[in-house]
């Protein structure tokens, strides 16, 4: 009789668990689908525990579409009533163009409205992060003294909260809550250090996770980051001071410099539109050449001009400032309001000083 050698398979397949002569089909079960997350609603709710909002990403999409119908419904009656030929009593005549515009009103709106929003939000995690980055230093002394006195690490956090801490205080007690209710010390700690884009409170937290784990005298190592922290804002006041007279030369030609030449233009172009308007020239000289005695820039014109590149200027200048002086952008928003307002303020009356003066030469 002929033998056929066995034939081996790379693997060998795992025989169905029979439980009192059934086959277990709990293996076969079809996998679970993950839910559908927005991302908007995340990212929404990520923004809003960064900045110390304690509210719902859900009513803030609801107050948002809200004002976005709002904003959308006034635009829409507002361009209806000045580009309309002709008032009409009945109502009706007017639903289908005010339906066509909100349509086409909501989109801009609603894209206005997230800008403003994540604006806002941006700048209070700014605020926060500044907050925290002012007093990091004296709470971590506070925190060795106390880690000197004997108490461990987690009580040492605890104890060193003060009132006067403000954005540190309401962390620092976040992250004991979570200690309290079994998480890690580390963990907790790092959580807090990922809500911020910090570099400083960042190393800081690493250099202490660094220490808890390798079982080193917490307590110098605590004042040394402090000390460390209290250096590195003496350098950076010491950067910004050399480099004040930058921001004054800046500060001067924006709210001195710049109105001062845009009131003057103003009253040339007065002055030249009166003379042109008082001179007689005939319709065509010599060969074909036409000149005529009007101004092609009015004096409308001009302002809204002048408006504008004060504004502009005004904005580029408080970013720049806030560049050389604090060394972030964020930092110049609190003084374009400023700017802005100075520099309008001081071209109305220069120009109207200005007006008078010219107005007795002529």
């Amino acid at each position: 009789m002929i033998k056929f050698p066995a034939i081996k398979f790379p693997f060998k397949p795992k025989p169905a668990p029979i439980q009192g002569g059934n086959i277990d089909l709990s293996r076969f079960k079809p996998k679970k689908k993950k839910k559908f997350s927005i991302p908007v609603r995340k990212r929404l709710k990520f923004y809003i525990e960064k900045a110390g909002l304690d509210i719902p990403p859900d009513l803030f999409l609801r107050y948002i579409l809200v004002v976005c119908c709002i904003l959308s419904s006034i635009s829409s009656v507002y361009f209806l009533i000045k580009f309309s030929p002709q008032l009409v009593s009945n109502i009706l005549y007017y639903i289908f163009p005010f339906i066509i515009l909100f349509i086409c009103s909501f989109p801009v709106a609603f894209f206005l409205c997230w800008l403003v929003l994540y604006f806002y939000l941006d700048m209070r995690i700014y605020q926060r992060r500044q907050a925290i980055e002012e007093v990091l230093a004296d709470f971590l002394q506070l925190t060795s003294a106390n880690v000197r006195a004997g108490m461990t690490i987690d009580k040492a956090l605890w104890f060193a909260v003060k009132p006067r801490f403000g954005v540190l205080a309401k962390e620092i007690e976040t992250v004991a809550k979570e200690t309290m209710s079994g998480t890690s010390l580390e963990h907790a700690l790092m959580r807090f250090s990922d809500k911020y884009d910090s570099i400083l409170l960042k190393r800081s937290i690493m250099l202490l996770i660094e220490g808890l784990t390798s079982g080193g005298e917490v307590g110098d190592l605590l004042n040394r980051i402090a000390s460390n922290i209290q250096e590195t804002r003496l350098l950076r006041k010491e950067m910004a001071a050399s480099v004040t007279t930058y921001a004054i030369f800046i500060t001067f030609a924006t709210i001195a410099g710049a109105p001062l030449l845009f009131a003057l233009s103003e009253q040339l172009l007065a002055v030249i539109t009166k003379i042109m308007a008082s001179v007689n020239i005939s319709q065509s000289v010599g060969s074909g050449l036409k000149f005529s005695n009007k101004v092609g820039v009015t004096a409308g014109d001009f302002k809204l001009f002048v408006i504008i590149s004060l504004t502009m200027t005004s904005t580029f200048s408080g970013m720049i400032i806030a560049t050389i002086r604090k060394g972030d952008v964020k930092a110049g928003f609190r003084y374009i309001p400023f700017f802005i307002f100075a520099t309008l303020t001081l071209f109305i009356i220069e120009s109207y000083f200005l007006g008078m003066f010219f107005k007795g030469m002529i």
